[in-house]
């Protein structure tokens, strides 16, 4: 079988694709690079959530491949993160950050994303035409994450441009260099708030390692590019195709202008519907393990198509309808287990910020090409647009 990522139908829509290795079989052996190596591949609810609450399931990168030779030069503060760690190591990182994204520190970020919101609106010609990605989906989360974290504002261009490059599918020489230029990045910001602390999330997270044993200094610049980039390249995403599945849902999409206060309800159905992670980040089994009657032996990598279960009619009903009153919560859009997305509120608080605002000022927004003819981006662990051109 060859890679369904590499076919441009794919990156458009999945779905089909998805639906059909589904019924097939709900988890299922796929070639994985030029070495004939297999991986399996997880596209049905059931299976998808099993796996990502399986401890057997390791996020240990850096045990997997261990004397395996590679011609990657990933720099060491990417490739060994919190999200490529497992207990207790995860379970201490993950403590450290999570007091920073509950609902009531989001509540308080609210204000400043809704600020951010209205300047980048304010530059959109009324009666024109505007690109949604490049002019809100991009800068609003970036310039949310970098305020939370104390990134100077003259260097979110290079932060945004790095992250960009981090997950350029088919470009290891890029994907290493941006690597090596986020993580040098970041520990000069690091020295630098040492010397003039802030309260910012990261000058919180100095504090932790200098008063304590409990965080290495590699851990505190990794946990910190851990936070920048997926704090807001997943969001973008998540905007985008929240904006294009509404533009092509009328209905749903007039119901939502109308009564706006019903947007944050409406979020979990949009993140079910066109998931900003179409692929968890890598697994592998420990021991061999049987998932969804397929049996996986030791030592092998598992993904998980949190798109496809997202779309598994035996969860969710007529599936690939866009239907606002469904019960959604369930999805696993924000993975699910110990490893579910730490961000989720924010992210959330910024869709709904966003979605509210776009809706409210620009009443006749509307897509200004066939869908069609819309670009996505080459990558194979997010799923999002290139651009989404828009009439206002």
């Amino acid at each position: 079988m060859n890679d369904p990522t590499k076919d441009p139908r794919f990156l458009h829509d999945p779905y089909p694709t998805y639906a059909a290795m589904r019924s097939a079989c709900p988890v299922q052996a796929v070639p994985t690079g030029s070495g004939g190596h297999s991986s399996y591949l997880v596209t049905g609810y059931t299976e998808a959530r099993q796996a990502l609450g399986d401890p057997r399931l390791s996020k240990n990168t850096a045990a997997f491949f261990a004397g395996k030779e590679s011609r990657r030069r990933l720099h060491p503060a990417v490739a060994h993160n919190m999200l490529a760690s497992d207990p207790p190591q995860h379970t201490r990182l993950r403590k450290l950050v999570t007091k920073a994204f509950t609902t009531g520190a989001v509540a308080e970020l609210r204000p400043f994303i809704a600020e951010v919101t209205d300047g980048l609106l304010d530059q959109w010609p009324v009666g024109g035409q505007v690109d949604l990605v490049a002019g809100l989906a991009v800068p609003l989360p970036v310039i949310v994450i970098c305020e939370l974290l104390g990134v100077p504002e003259a260097d979110r261009p290079d932060v945004q441009r790095w992250s960009g490059e981090l997950f350029a599918a088919g470009k290891p020489g890029l994907i290493d260099a941006a690597s090596h230029a986020m993580a040098e990045y970041m520990t000069g910001l690091i020295a630098s708030k040492r010397l003039e602390p802030g309260d910012s999330l990261l000058d919180r997270l100095i504090s932790a390692r200098d008063g304590s044993d409990h965080l290495s200094e590699e851990e505190l610049v990794s946990l910190a590019v851990l936070l920048l980039i997926a704090g807001h390249e997943t969001t973008t995403n998540f905007l985008g195709n929240t904006a294009l599945a509404l533009l092509q849902h009328p209905a749903e999409l007039d119901r939502l202008r109308s009564n706006p206060e019903d947007v944050p309800a409406a979020l979990d159905e949009l993140l079910r519907f066109d998931s900003p992670v179409s692929t968890t980040t890598f697994r592998y089994t420990t021991e061999a393990v049987t998932l969804g009657g397929t049996e996986i032996p030791a030592g092998v990598p598992v993904l998980v198509a949190l798109g496809a279960a997202n779309r598994d009619p035996e969860r969710f009903p007529s599936p690939d309808q866009l239907n606002l009153d469904r019960d959604a919560a369930g999805h696993l859009g924000f993975g699910h287990g110990i490893h579910r997305c730490v961000g989720a509120p924010l992210a959330k608080a910024e869709a709904d910020i966003a979605l509210r605002a776009v809706l409210t000022r620009f009443p006749q927004f509307r897509l200004a090409l066939p869908p069609d003819q819309l670009q996505w981006r080459r990558t194979r662990l997010v799923r999002g647009l290139a651009s989404l051109p828009a009439l206002t």
